[in-house]
């Protein structure tokens, strides 16, 4: 995984750095390479073509760490949990990688991703997350529509963003207090007809501009943030 921020995490979770792979000359890394030397992890130094190379040609800011992959749990290991983000169709791995640090941020448990339309926890989806995929599950599925009728069956609402939506995403903060899935899709299509039928509510986030609309991680933030805010309202525990 590439990227400063990445590294960091991933030795803080525990992930299982075995590697730690140093620009030659990088300046501020000594903090981050003795926490890879306490953990365990080798680290090694190299011009900045080697470290290209590893980052899969991502901008890695003088760092690329060699760790396991993001934990991956099936969809009813989560159902349990109060805010869950669900993924329909997000190809793009910098909106991936975004959505995934906006979701750890506003304390969601896991990141559910369908096995086909989706895109892979990449090098870059691991930059652009900054290190969310090591506090994150991740929970692959078949089928949004199957994965979202789990979560019901565990009582779990499940909120998908459409921008068609008549109800305004501040209009329904009792529903976001609530143990939910947050359901995005993509920016072209939005959200499958099925996945669609599946959400208990959908809900726009209302614009005041000319563009139509924010791109994906872009309004998956603001709405993870409103389910934040919503929590924190109702009492301390939020």
């Amino acid at each position: 995984m590439p990227g400063r921020r990445a590294a960091a995490e991933a030795l803080a979770a525990g992930r299982g750095v075995s590697r730690l792979l140093v620009q030659r000359g990088a300046q501020g890394l000594d903090d981050l390479v003795a926490a890879a030397r306490r953990a365990g992890a080798r680290v090694e130094t190299g011009d900045r073509a080697r470290l290209d190379d590893a980052a899969a040609g991502v901008v890695h800011q003088g760092v690329v760490a060699l760790a396991a992959p993001p934990a991956t749990v099936s969809v009813e290991a989560v159902a349990d949990r109060d805010l869950v983000v669900v993924l329909d169709g997000i190809t793009d791995p910098h909106n991936l990688g975004a959505i995934a640090r906006a979701a750890e941020v506003a304390g969601a448990a896991a990141v559910v991703l369908p096995r086909r339309r989706s895109a892979p926890v990449t090098p870059a989806a691991e930059k652009a997350a900054a290190g969310a995929f090591s506090w994150l599950a991740v929970a692959p599925v078949a089928g949004v529509p199957r994965a979202l009728e789990a979560l019901a069956r565990a009582g779990r609402w499940s909120v998908g963003l459409d921008g068609a939506a008549p109800t305004a995403l501040w209009d329904c903060p009792p529903v976001l207090g609530e143990a939910l899935a947050l359901v995005v899709g993509s920016e072209g299509a939005g959200l499958a007809r099925l996945v669609r039928q599946r959400c208990d509510v959908l809900v726009a986030i209302p614009t005041a501009g000319h563009v139509a609309s924010l791109n994906a991680a872009v309004a998956a933030g603001v709405a993870l943030m409103e389910i934040r805010r919503v929590r924190r309202a109702l009492g301390p525990s939020g």
